[in-house]
């Protein structure tokens, strides 16, 4: 059965979908700190209730347990899970940003770190969830092999032009060289043609441009 509002009663806020953003996996050295994003986007202005709220799975396991939560401008740690002396909340609510920062890595912290967030009247969307794997030493990533390529493949173009740019120049240059000839005297008269003068008296010889 429906019921009328009372007077003076407003009818609730629609509510719309709320996206939520974090990394896809982060990679970080064991005994270093590392931040997971976490930020959220909402056609409304930032609620004084914004809501964020971060949960753990270990890597082997099926389980999640709650490790952050924050609500009324006020953050609180799980002050018996495996982060509750190495979490700090990092983020700025009144940006839609909800990171935190975990502190002092371990091999055991390996896991998917999921967060949640909600902005009054939005409250509808789907959690967002980053991978963290902790190394002795980071391993090259696909991104850096990747580069590597791209730069060989481009030195390589460059050496190729040049190459050909400056075989043309010999080229060009060889065909100066032939368009100009000399034939040697006859009679003593270069009928015509322009006389130039050898280091050797009696040598001279006569110039001619071929076209």
């Amino acid at each position: 059965m429906l019921f009328p509002l009372a007077l003076g009663d407003s009818p609730p806020e629609r509510s719309q979908a709320i996206t939520i953003y974090t990394g896809w996996e982060r990679h970080a050295l064991v005994g270093s700190d590392v931040r997971l994003s976490c930020s959220f986007f909402s056609w409304r202005w930032i609620s004084d209730d914004v809501t964020f709220s971060w949960t753990y799975r270990p890597d082997g396991s099926r389980d999640s347990i709650s490790i952050f939560h924050y609500t009324g401008g006020e953050a609180y740690v799980d002050n018996k899970g495996p982060f509750r002396d190495r979490l700090e909340f990092v983020g700025n609510p009144g940006r839609r940003d909800g990171s935190i920062l975990i502190k002092n890595l371990d091999f055991s912290d390996n896991g998917t770190f999921t967060c949640d967030a909600k902005n009054p009247p939005d409250i509808v969307g789907r959690p967002s969830s980053v991978r963290l794997l902790v190394f002795e030493k980071l391993p090259i990533q696909a991104g850096v092999i990747t580069g590597a390529i791209i730069g060989v493949v481009l030195g390589l173009l460059v050496l190729i032009v040049v190459i050909y740019y400056l075989m043309r120049f010999l080229v060009a240059r060889r065909v100066f060289s032939l368009n100009v000839r000399s034939v040697p005297i006859l009679g003593g008269l270069c009928q015509g043609l322009e006389q130039r003068p050898e280091p050797i008296p009696g040598t001279d010889t006569c110039v001619a441009k071929l076209t």
